[in-house]
């Protein structure tokens, strides 16, 4: 009886001091959570290919790249960057592109973004596009509902932007 009266009585202090202690502890593991939550959510760098780089071969990252040299092959990346002095010849598959360099080859995008020092000399499929003045480009584009998917992205799609046009 006497240890019962004892945890009764101090139940309540201990839930007193366990209620400013309780916020602290979750205090601390929320940070620690926020950061382990943050860590994977948290993109790593671009990758970038500086201006003395000459690659030839395909690039293919779920991440980020960002291309400053030359690259003679296809790039598939989630964001792809071109560069003012970047070159690429071959095609090019992104979420979003931004051309500040030259392109040679088609070009597959979500959003693809041709800024005034873009140099495009092959077909843009796109989701939405924006092409600010002094941009050059050669070529034809088409809009696509699923422009990074190629098998849907040719004669299927081709047809009905042509019937919905009539």
């Amino acid at each position: 009886m006497f240890s019962k009266s004892k945890i009764n009585e101090p139940g309540p202090k201990e839930t007193e001091a366990a209620k400013p202690a309780a916020p602290a502890t979750p205090a601390t593991p929320a940070p620690s959570e926020a950061k382990a939550s943050s860590a994977p959510k948290a993109k790593p760098p671009a990758s970038v290919l500086s201006s003395d780089l000459h690659i030839t071969g395909n690039l293919k990252t779920s991440g980020d790249i960002q291309v400053e040299g030359t690259v003679e092959g296809d790039i598939r990346a989630h964001l792809l960057t071109i560069g003012e002095t970047a070159t690429i010849k071959g095609e090019v598959t992104a979420d979003d592109v931004v051309v500040n360099g030259r392109i040679v080859g088609r070009v597959r995008g979500l959003k693809v973004r041709l800024t005034s020092t873009a140099r495009v000399e092959g077909d843009i499929i796109h989701k939405t596009i924006a092409i600010e003045s002094g941009a050059h480009f050669e070529g034809s584009v088409q809009r696509q509902d699923d422009p990074l998917n190629p098998g849907r992205g040719g004669k299927g799609s081709a047809n009905p932007a042509a019937e919905v046009k009539q």
